[in-house]
């Protein structure tokens, strides 16, 4: 029995995951859910999906849980650690982590120092603290394996050779909402139009990031630390379809890709059944029906964000972070309509030529850096 906490259970990926758990059947158990503050959505997947234990961070939305769930035999954690308690629990032994940005990363790593085997659909945690995160799976035993359609992608199509033989990993891009948009007018852009997607049904911020393409050189630097890539062996193309989720490319010049429909189940499946492949309930791909796939190279006149990614990955060090945390006030921001659509990246690189970057930090310089990004891109917006 495969039992399995949904870090995150009431987003898009944690919804997604739900599902799929109920398909595969009673091998498969959703032993214990957390969110952060959404109790109501949280409550109905408690009586839907009958988990063990749950946990909220919101104080006040933990209160009402427990009032809705009155009766209920579910065991309620709340406040800031009991994600944590979640997934130190020994019943546990696989977590799936959907939580939005840098708060997944203590959760990652207590899932590593617990040996629990870890799915991360989570980006954020590779992106601030790669290096470390990396290297206590290794120490400890622990799979990472991939959640990212692109990434789950690469880890599928890798195994057509051995890593001695690769040449470059080709990233896919959709372009977001604004691929064909008219650059000069970006910043007049509306949040409605940058959460109108084209191709995947997201949350709110990974569906900014795709419009920016922060989520793209939020990308590259999970790249690295999943498969040990240097930047040159990173690359990235826009593929407007999303049917190919990303490519590897051997030193033969062989292009393995990854294809299916645009649906993040397929990468949750294969994550909870791996080293296994089941038949999965997504419907089937056509490609007649489809007729072409097209490719372009990304204009970076329209996606400023990927030269920071490149950036980050070459210094490596406390930037990373650094970009991180500055996106993620500056998407916030965007969404309150405190800022332009253009400011987003403008002000996540003034911020990173501001820092003082640090090579080969603790985690305490990781959680410094972050704090510090945050406050610097408040200010700017204030």
């Amino acid at each position: 029995m495969k039992n399995i906490a949904i870090l995150g259970s009431t987003g898009s990926i944690g919804r997604n995951a739900l599902d799929v758990i109920r398909s595969l059947g009673t091998d498969y158990s959703a032993t214990a859910l957390t969110s952060n503050s959404n109790w109501e959505m949280l409550a109905q997947q408690v009586e839907e999906y009958h988990p063990k234990r749950v946990a909220i961070v919101d104080g006040e939305g933990g209160r009402r849980l427990k009032e809705r769930l009155s009766g209920n035999s579910v065991q309620i954690l709340t406040g800031e650690e009991s994600i944590e308690e979640i997934v130190a629990d020994a019943n546990i032994n696989f977590v799936l982590s959907a939580i939005v940005g840098a708060a997944a990363l203590p959760a990652t790593l207590t899932a590593i120092e617990h040996k629990k085997n870890l799915a991360l659909a989570n980006k954020e945690a590779l992106v601030m603290a790669g290096g470390i995160v990396t290297e206590r799976a290794r120490k400890k035993g622990v799979t990472l394996l991939p959640v990212d359609s692109e990434h789950s992608a690469i880890f599928q199509s890798l195994s057509a050779g051995r890593r001695s033989e690769l040449r470059r990993v080709i990233l896919t891009a959709s372009g977001g909402a604004f691929r064909d948009y008219p650059v000069d007018k970006l910043d007049k852009v509306t949040p409605e139009q940058a959460l109108d997607h084209p191709t995947w049904k997201m949350g709110k911020k990974i569906t900014i990031d795709s419009a920016t393409l922060m989520n793209k050189a939020l990308e590259i630097i999970e790249a690295k630390w999943l498969f040990g890539l240097k930047a040159e062996e990173i690359d990235v193309v826009i593929h407007h379809q999303s049917i190919i989720h990303s490519m590897v490319e051997f030193q033969d010049g062989s292009v393995i890709a990854q294809m299916g429909l645009p649906d993040m189940k397929l990468p949750i499946q294969y994550a909870l059944t791996y080293p296994e492949r089941r038949p999965a309930s997504v419907e089937p791909l056509d490609l007649a029906k489809l007729g072409k796939l097209t490719f372009a190279k990304p204009d970076l006149q329209r996606f400023p964000a990927l030269r920071l990614g490149f950036w980050a990955v070459n210094d490596s060090g406390t930037l990373p972070a650094v970009m991180n945390a500055a996106n993620e006030v500056a998407v916030d921001a965007f969404l309150e309509r405190r800022l332009k659509f253009t400011g987003i990246v403008r002000a996540v690189e003034e911020v990173m030529h501001k820092h003082t970057n640090k090579k080969n930090p603790s985690l305490e310089d990781i959680m410094s850096a972050d704090s510090w990004a945050r406050k610097e891109v408040r200010n700017a917006i204030r």
